[in-house]
């Protein structure tokens, strides 16, 4: 069936649905990456949107392959000193060589659980019941967070509504028609794993076992996907209501039912069959085994989805839709953004990417934002697993980098909204994951370093992998062996303190772990003969360096990426020594040893100088991919607070230096970065025309990994699919229009020349403050500031702004176009700009 394309003033029925932050299709997805992505925190599910047959494919967010293991490497700490002597010998090819001997096993990968097909007669060339391509329309509301299909065949209209219940642990579908008994299903349950299905009834249960371990994609192996000898069929599995079971491999579960109104439903063998309903709405709950990161002993998901099917009962589809909507509509209504729109605005979302590079639509950009906050809690809710590198939804039992965490840019950047974009309770689950790294990241750094605290690496994995990858030696030096992971993380642990001030998540949750980090950090560094403590080994994430006499090579010492975190986590432990009012050795030693570490330098070409070696080497080492994807010289730039333009505008001007030799075009999360920095940079512009490349639509069979942009459902392309780039998209938005991290709120820091008028609702400034903005003609016209802790406001105003709380005029301090005034827990503090 070929589906028409629309042009503006053709009249369409899905225009007249349509609203400003609804993803809309006037066909139905072929692919993946066309799908809408549906999503509770836990469970997931892309919508297709087919007629003839509509396909869901499902994620659990616990559904991995392997179990716990040991990873460390006891080789680690006796090939230390001789990589530590070759970097300080200058002999960085064979530091390289030898840093391989103290990598790990890889770590193991996120699985798809199955997939969910409902087969109708409505097909889309049978003349008996013809089909009205003009009919169809797909879409995801983000208002609501449903997913809805609808089209007409034979006279008949069909509507299909999707959605993931956090409150009811289920994902929902309504199937409607506008005539009587015109209903009629197959419904199938299928899984790329190990599985068998059965049915009975009304329902319809899959269960099945994943794989004990998956090779990472990019690995060349003969038998990359290896599962136990036991599979479903042996003795043990034959009490399906058994409770606890052995954890060789997780085990899982679904179980679908359909209630019906006005039909007939059979079963037969491993489906349903449904005829002329008037009405059906499917309940599918699904679960794993799994019990902990170090829990080899599991719950069988039977009895995990049983009482969540049983909770189901007797509630009608309206409460189902209304608890869905009392839950998820709180969190993402507290945002509103607001950047002007152009007539394209009501075209689908497919032809608004492909026009954008032409007709920049500022009301796309609005909805891309918000389409990451809406991601964002899809898949991260408290209790549940983090956002991995594509966030709860995967179709592939080798996916892309094993859809695992990968904690050297890409985890960190999924939060990067949470604070700003006010849904801190998103960011919940990755402290949890830090946590339980944290324990054996105590075993790594112990076993493999000799070092004190805990430390994390490059990859992680449901089992909380803690210690380098590479397979032993097969890795690169330049992703395998970071192992600064650990106080990257912790950012945003101090993040949330800064933008929450709750002190007791400080004292009993953060501090602990931002200690146990800064303790290894301590450790880790070493003297560099000249009174500065350096990192050695050191890398810059997944980046070489070619020196003056022509080597190659990727481990080095004290490079900026190193450094800057170091620096910034021994100031956040610092700070929040002070609020706790804890002046002990730790927090002597941290303070001593940040007066001493190795300075962020200027290279010969005036960027930062990323890698450093013996004597001052490394000013004129040059980058072997000069427009390299990651930026990790610039962490002191973003995401931490070492480099503003007052405090160090020497490395401030280093830094555009430093984005300028990289370029613009890269991979998608690569460009969200750099609009970040950009904002940072306070080059709105700048940050804006990063944005535009953001835009660049990517088809769904794109293999230039290099060149990102996003898919026609707005996924960030690597490519592939990683979403990473949305949040990064959304923080660095967000980043442009609110920045706080000087101490000072600054309102439209990077406002670009493309937004003269607009005004946003809702964003989070450090200090527990909430901010609303207007401006027109470029220019603030009125802000709005909710004081949630009654601290202190510090902000950046022009000479003449007034504030007043509830209509009094309130005392402010000014000097030098930034003004203070006190606060009031719960008051709101209405801005007039001057």
């Amino acid at each position: 069936m070929v589906y028409p394309q629309l042009d503006q003033s053709e009249s369409h029925p899905a225009r007249e649905k349509h609203t400003p932050l609804t993803l809309w299709y006037t066909q139905p997805a072929t692919q993946w990456t066309e799908a809408l992505p549906v999503g509770n925190g836990r469970l997931g599910a892309m919508v297709f949107g087919g007629v003839a047959t509509e396909r869901l494919q499902l994620n659990e967010d616990t559904l991995w392959s392997g179990h716990p293991r040991e990873g460390d490497n006891p080789a680690a700490i006796q090939y230390l000193p001789f990589v530590r002597e070759a970097v300080f010998a200058g002999d960085y090819a064979r530091a390289d060589k030898f840093i391989k001997h103290m990598q790990g096993p890889f770590n193991q990968s996120y699985l798809p659980f199955g997939d969910l097909y409902i087969s109708t007669d409505e097909t889309e060339e049978n003349p008996l019941h013809p089909f009205d391509p003009l009919s169809y329309r797909r879409s995801l509301d983000l208002e609501t967070a449903v997913a809805e299909t609808t089209y007409t065949t034979g006279g008949v209209t069909f509507t299909r509504q999707v959605f993931a219940s956090a409150p009811d642990n289920a994902i929902v579908m309504r199937l409607t028609c506008d005539q009587p008994g015109a209903l009629n299903l197959t419904i199938r349950m299928d899984s790329p794993l190990r599985h068998r299905v059965t049915a009975w009834g009304t329902s319809l249960m899959l269960r099945g076992k994943a794989p004990q371990h998956v090779d990472p994609s990019y690995l060349q192996s003969e038998n990359p996907i290896i599962y136990t000898s036991t599979d479903l069929t042996d003795e043990k599995e034959k009490n399906p209501l058994k409770s606890v079971q052995s954890v060789d491999s997780l085990t899982f579960a679904a179980l679908l039912n359909a209630r019906v109104a006005g039909g007939a439903t059979t079963a037969e063998d491993d489906r349903l069959h449904i005829t002329g309903a008037d009405e059906v709405v499917l309940l599918l709950c699904m679960a794993t085994s799994f019990t902990g990161f170090d829990k080899r002993e599991g719950l069988n998901p039977i009895a995990r989805i049983t009482p969540m099917m049983a909770a189901l009962h007797g509630k009608p589809y309206a409460a189902l839709l209304q608890a869905h909507l009392n839950d998820y509509q709180p969190l993402f209504r507290r945002v509103e953004l607001d950047l002007g729109s152009l007539s394209n605005e009501h075209l689908p979302t497919d032809e608004r990417i492909r026009q954008f590079q032409a007709d920049p639509d500022p009301a796309l950009v609005s909805l891309l934002f918000q389409y990451g906050r809406y991601l964002l809690i899809a898949s991260s809710r408290p209790g549940t697993q983090p956002a991995n590198l594509q966030g709860i939804w995967n179709d592939m039992v080798r996916p892309p980098w094993s859809s695992n965490w990968t904690t050297n840019i890409n985890t960190q950047m999924n939060y990067w909204p949470a604070e700003i974009a006010n849904l801190a309770e998103c960011h919940l689950p990755l402290f949890d994951l830090i946590r339980a790294l944290s324990v054996n990241g105590a075993k790594t750094a112990r076993i493999n370093y000799g070092c004190r605290g805990w430390c994390s690496h490059h990859n992680a994995d449901l089992w909380a992998q803690s210690a380098p990858v590479g397979n032993y030696g097969g890795g690169q030096p330049m992703w395998a062996n970071f192992a600064l992971s650990g106080p990257w993380l912790c950012f945003h642990l101090w993040e949330h303190y800064a933008f929450s001030g709750d002190e007791a998540f400080l004292r009993d949750v953060a501090y602990p772990l931002m200690q146990g980090a800064a303790e290894f950090c301590l450790d880790w560094l070493v003297e560099d003969g000249e009174g500065h403590l350096v990192t050695c080994p050191a890398i810059s994430c997944e980046n070489a360096f070619v020196t003056p006499d022509g080597v190659t090579a990727q481990t080095a010492m004290a490079t900026a990426q190193d450094m800057a975190l170091i620096a910034q986590h021994f100031d956040n432990c610092l700070a929040a020594a002070a609020v706790l009012g804890i002046d002990d050795d730790f927090v002597a030693e941290v303070r001593n040893a940040r007066q001493r570490l190795y300075p962020l330098k200027i290279a010969r070409d005036g960027s930062i100088q990323e890698w450093a070696g013996p004597g001052g080497a490394g000013a004129d080492w040059q980058s072997q991919d000069p427009h390299h994807r990651h930026i990790s010289h610039l962490i002191g730039l973003y995401p931490g607070n070492l480099i503003t333009e007052d405090a160090t505008p020497d490395l401030f001007a280093a830094c555009k230096r430093a984005l300028n030799l990289r370029g613009d075009e890269s991979t998608g999360w690569s460009m969200a970065w750099k609009v970040n920095c950009w904002a940072r940079l306070h080059d709105g512009d700048r940050a804006f025309k990063v944005l535009l490349q953001l835009f660049t639509p990517v088809d769904a069979g794109e293999g230039n990994w290099q060149r990102g942009g996003v898919y026609p459902n707005l996924f960030d392309a690597h490519p592939p699919f990683q979403i990473d780039g949305n949040f990064g998209a959304t923080a660095g938005i967000a980043e442009m229009l609110v920045q706080s991290h000087t101490g000072v709120i600054e309102l439209l820091p990077a406002l670009p020349a493309a937004w003269p008028t607009g005004s946003v609702k809702g964003l989070r400034a450090r200090g527990g403050f909430e901010v609303d903005i207007a401006w027109r003609d470029g220019k603030l016209t009125e802000a709005t500031i909710r004081s949630l802790r009654g601290n202190a406001c510090r902000i950046a105003l022009r000479e003449g702004a007034t504030v007043a709380c509830d209509g009094t005029p309130v005392a402010v301090q000014q000097a030098n176009g930034r003004c203070a005034f006190t606060t009031e827990a719960g008051k709101v503090y209405h801005v007039e700009a001057g």
